[in-house]
C-alpha cells in the first residue's frame, strides 16, 4: 500500500531534456522550429480546404479535417515547452503543469487513435457496403462517431491522471525526458507501485495494441477485398488504405514501443518520444494529402486564390 503521511510533497520537476549539450540544444531548436514553420500552416491548410470546399463534403475529408486539427492539439501539448527549455539553463515545469501535460498528451493520443478507428469503419463500409454507406455513413452518425472519438480520449486521460496523481512523490524531482510522462513518474514514487502499473499498462499499452492489432486486420480485409473491384476502382482505394496503413504503423508503432512493454525500462525513449509526440503527428494529415488528387487540386486553387487576391 502506499503510505500518503511521510513523504515530502513535490511542487516542481526537473527536466533534463534532449541534450545538455549548448550547442546540440541550439540545432535542436532551429530544426524543431523550421519544422513547425513548414508543417504546422500545412495543417491548417488541410482544414481550411476542406472546409471551403464543397467537394471535399464526404465523411472521408470531415475525418481528415478533424485529425489535421486533432494532430495541431496534440502537438502543441510539449514542443512549445521543449523549445523554450532550449534557452533555460534549468529546466523546471511545476506539479500542475506536469500533470496537464500528461493529461492532454494521452487524452488527444487516444482520441487519435480512436478516429483512426473511425476512419477504417468508413473504408469499410465505402469498399464492402457501397449501397448502404449513405445510410451507415451520414453527417449525423459522423458528428457522433467523433465525439464518441474525443469522449473515448477524455475518459482514457482523465484515469491516467487519476492513477498518477495517486503516486507518493518522495523525490527526487528529476525526469530524464522533455515532458512528463507516466513512465518518467512512477520511477520517482517511493511506494511499491506494481497494482498502478498494471492498470496503467492496461489503460495504455493494452488499448494501443488492442486498437492497432483491430486497424492492421480491418485493412487487411479491405486490402483483399479490393482484389475483386476493376483496376480503376482498385487504384484508387488502394491508394486510400495505403495511406491510411502508413499513419497506423506511423502513430502506433512508437506508442507500443514506449506503452507495450509494461515494468521495464525503454531504452532509447526519448528518441522515440520526440517522433511520437513531435514529428509524426503533423506530419499525419500530409500523409494523407501527398496520395490523394482531390484534395491536393482543390488546395492549390485555394493558395492561388490568395495569390491573386493579395496581389490586387
Amino acid at each position: 500500500e502506499m503510505d500518503h503521511e511521510n513523504y515530502t510533497v513535490v511542487t516542481e520537476f526537473v527536466l533534463l531534456g534532449l541534450s545538455q549539450n549548448h550547442e546540440v540544444q541550439m540545432i535542436l531548436f532551429l530544426f524543431f522550429l523550421l519544422f513547425y514553420m513548414i508543417i504546422l500552416p500545412g495543417n491548417i491548410l488541410i482544414i481550411l480546404t476542406i472546409r471551403g470546399d464543397s467537394q471535399l463534403g464526404s465523411p472521408m475529408y470531415f475525418f481528415l479535417a478533424n485529425l489535421a486539427f486533432l494532430d495541431i492539439c496534440y502537438s502543441s501539448v510539449t514542443p512549445p515547452k521543449m523549445l523554450a527549455d532550449f534557452f533555460s539553463h534549468h529546466k523546471t515545469i511545476s506539479y500542475s503543469a506536469c500533470m496537464a501535460q500528461l493529461f492532454f498528451l494521452h487524452f488527444l493520443g487516444a482520441a487519435e487513435a480512436f478516429l483512426l478507428m473511425v476512419m477504417a469503419y468508413d473504408r469499410y463500409v465505402a469498399i464492402c457496403k457501397p449501397l448502404h454507406y449513405n445510410r451507415l455513413v451520414n453527417r449525423g452518425i459522423c458528428c457522433v462517431l467523433v465525439g464518441a472519438t474525443w469522449g473515448g480520449g477524455f475518459i482514457h486521460g482523465i484515469i491516467l491522471l487519476g492513477l498518477s496523481m495517486h503516486l507518493p512523490l518522495c523525490g527526487p524531482n528529476i525526469l530524464d525526458n522533455f515532458f512528463c510522462d507516466v513512465h518518467q513518474l512512477v520511477k520517482l514514487a517511493c511506494a511499491n507501485t506494481y497494482i498502478v502499473e498494471l492498470l496503467m499498462f492496461l489503460n495504455n499499452g493494452v488499448v494501443i495494441i488492442m486498437c492497432f492489432t483491430l486497424l492492421l486486420i480491418s485493412y487487411t480485409v479491405l486490402l483483399m477485398k479490393l482484389w475483386t473491384q476493376s483496376s480503376k476502382a482498385k487504384n484508387k482505394v488502394a491508394s486510400t488504405c495505403v495511406s491510411h496503413i502508413i499513419v497506423v504503423f506511423v502513430m502506433c508503432g512508437p506508442a507500443i514501443y514506449i506503452y507495450g512493454l509494461p515494468f521495464q525500462a525503454v531504452p532509447k525513449e526519448k528518441v522515440v518520444a520526440v517522433f511520437h509526440t513531435v514529428i509524426f503527428p503533423l506530419t499525419n494529415p500530409m500523409i494523407y494529402t501527398l496520395r490523394n488528387k482531390e484534395i491536393k487540386d482543390s488546395m492549390w486553387k485555394l493558395v492561388s486564390k490568395y495569390i491573386f487576391y493579395c496581389g490586387k
